[in-house]
């Protein structure tokens, strides 16, 4: 998936992963894609929940290697 900016939230314990991803958020553009990195297993639903509450749209999750992706389309 083509993102526009990468997160990389690898090592940060909660909530640290949410408060850098609402962050990396806020710099894109509608309709752009944050890709986010997170080896906190918390974040798989704290992702979920923030995107939810937000109002942006969580378009794909994955995990390989013991990290976490997200892709977030920002609304």
């Amino acid at each position: 998936m083509e993102s526009t900016k990468v997160l990389d939230a690898k090592g940060l314990a909660c909530p640290m992963p949410i408060v850098r991803t609402k962050k990396a958020i806020e710099e894109l553009n509608t309709g752009d894609i944050l890709e986010v990195h997170a080896t906190d297993k918390g974040s798989k639903s704290d992702i979920t929940a923030w995107t939810k509450s937000s109002g942006h749209e969580l378009l794909e999750n994955t995990e390989e290697d013991d990290v976490l992706k997200f892709w977030i389309k920002k609304s």
